[in-house]
């Protein structure tokens, strides 16, 4: 066969791709026939490796020995600045080490990232290198770095690699160097979860407040990376819980922005400020609403956040929740108690913005908590059937009990109720032109009112309920304010003859 290129993609002969395979199996004897054919041992591909590369990388100590004798080049690069002397160190090849350092291999070597024999060894954990390099060999820095300001240290800690950090420390290491990044050992294993190598890094006694140049201590990594045995280790090591970055980021923050609820509420139980708020001036409930993750919502809720901190839009965490339709964030606020008056940069407060957003039931959720905020506050001091004791919701009414009642106010919103007859019964009952504006801004075509007028009799029954009171009353009442006795009459004859009614109307 003619000894012709692999391939478009290769620069290798069929000869010296076959070489290559043959160093990367150990078969010497193929090795051995394709020299006598004189292949080229030197050849490299399309990445500058060379057969020797293969070998050392593999850890084939007959294949190295074998290139040793023919290939005296040993120092050689591939386009990454590897050799075959860094490659044994980063795949763990002991054996294949000392017979290259034998053979004349530069020990001082570093790749094109500025990697040393050290680094990488130390970047993958192979602890009997680690012994060998510091000790059989002559001149080694320990705290050398790479391109990046890394130590091996460092890179022992970003990977996780525990016996690699307790070698360094017991052989002396510099704890508190960092990197170009201003990140120490410290930070790394914080970012990566590695929390036995944190523990073994923060016992040298290290400053665990130290910040990165983003302002980053390792409290904000670990809460970042949501790694609950990282944030224990730091609170228990007496960490400043509050430390806060140079955007104003605290952990509370970095946890409110991924949810992870299991290291909020380790933060909260350390006594973390639940209302710090960043440079763009949102608190970690603004964050936790915004990303929408209504456990954390509650657990901050829980925890007596200020509900109306605004942001530099002008927004409550309610107004964010308006503006994303989050309706079961907007219902744990709203049950919380909220000021509904906030008004946003716009002048717009979370009604309006839950309205503007066409997002129905949320509207009637806020409406339903401003009316019955209302009545709590009129109420305070009564002794009348409230809701204390009862399941307090703002959602839709499902329920069984209550489905009678709803369904005699759909026909009346449907069927009998003139076009602007809702709006002189939402006025009777006291609902504000704030509450009939922002019911009428969804639109369902020219008989929108019909749908108009069952959301707001649907929001009236809520109170009602909520008060303890009859609705087949009040809705007989409110008919005859609005001088519409024949509807009245008419609900109350069916409601009295109806056995399923939930409150019948005998005492009119």
């Amino acid at each position: 066969m003619e000894d012709d290129l692999v391939s478009e993609d290769d620069i290798l002969l069929r000869s010296e791709k076959e070489f290559h395979d043959a160093a990367k199996r150990n078969d010497i004897e193929k090795m051995q026939e394709l020299m006598k054919r004189g292949v080229d041992i030197k050849a490299k591909n399309n990445t500058d490796r060379k057969a020797l590369h293969w070998a050392a990388g593999a850890g084939h100590e007959q294949a190295v020995r074998l290139l040793l004798d023919h290939d005296p080049l040993v120092d050689d690069e591939d386009r990454f600045g590897m050799n075959a002397l860094l490659l044994a160190s980063w795949f763990g090849h002991l054996k294949i080490l000392q017979i290259l350092v034998n053979a004349g291999a530069k020990i001082s070597c570093e790749n094109k990232n500025g990697l040393n024999l050290l680094h990488c060894a130390a970047q993958r954990g192979h602890i009997k290198l680690m012994e060998f390099i510091m000790e059989d060999l002559e001149d080694v820095n320990i705290d050398k770095v790479d391109k990046s300001g890394k130590t091996a240290f460092h890179l022992a800690a970003e990977h996780g690699q525990l016996e690699v950090v307790e070698f360094l420390i017991g052989s002396g290491c510099t704890h508190g160097l960092k990197d170009k990044e201003q990140n120490m050992a410290l930070h790394l294993a914080a970012k990566n979860g590695y929390s036995e190598v944190l523990q073994k890094i923060v016992e040298t006694g290290v400053d665990v407040d130290e910040k990165n140049q983003d302002g980053l201590t390792a409290l904000h990594f670990s809460a970042d990376g949501g790694h609950y045995d990282c944030v224990k280790v730091l609170l228990d090591s007496g960490c400043d819980i509050n430390a806060q970055t140079n955007k104003n980021m605290s952990a509370l923050h970095y946890v409110a922005l991924h949810g992870y609820e299991k290291v909020a509420r380790l933060l909260l139980e350390g006594g973390i400020n639940t209302d710090a708020v960043n440079n763009q001036h949102a608190s970690p409930l603004h964050m936790a609403v915004l990303n929408n993750f209504p456990g954390t919502v509650k657990m901050l809720i829980d925890a007596e956040c200020d509900l109306d901190i605004a942001d530099n839009r002008q927004q409550t965490a309610l107004h964010i929740a308006a503006e994303h339709g989050r309706q079961d964030i907007a219902e744990v606020i709203l049950i919380a108690g909220v000021n509904l008056k906030l008004l946003d940069k716009q002048g717009k407060t979370s009604l309006d913005v839950a309205a503007r957003g066409n997002h129905i039931n949320l509207v009637d959720m806020i409406i339903k908590a401003d009316r019955f905020y209302k009545w709590e506050k009129d109420n305070l001091n009564s002794d009348s059937d409230s809701w204390v004791g009862k399941h307090l919701t703002f959602k839709q009414d499902h329920r069984l009990e209550t489905q009678h009642i709803r369904s005699v106010m759909w026909r009346l919103a449907t069927k009998y109720l003139k076009p602007n007859e809702w709006k002189k019964l939402a006025h009777y009952w006291k609902f504000t032109e704030a509450h009939i504006r922002a019911i009428e801004q969804q639109w369902t075509g020219t008989k929108s009112y019909k749908e108009h007028g069952h959301r707001m009799l649907l929001i009236w029954l809520h109170g009602v309920i909520m008060a303890g009171e009859n609705p087949i009353k009040g809705l007989y009442e409110g008919l005859v304010g609005i001088a519409r006795r024949d509807l009245a009459e008419s609900i109350r004859r069916k409601a009295n003859a109806d056995s399923n009614s939930p409150k019948k109307c005998t005492a009119m």
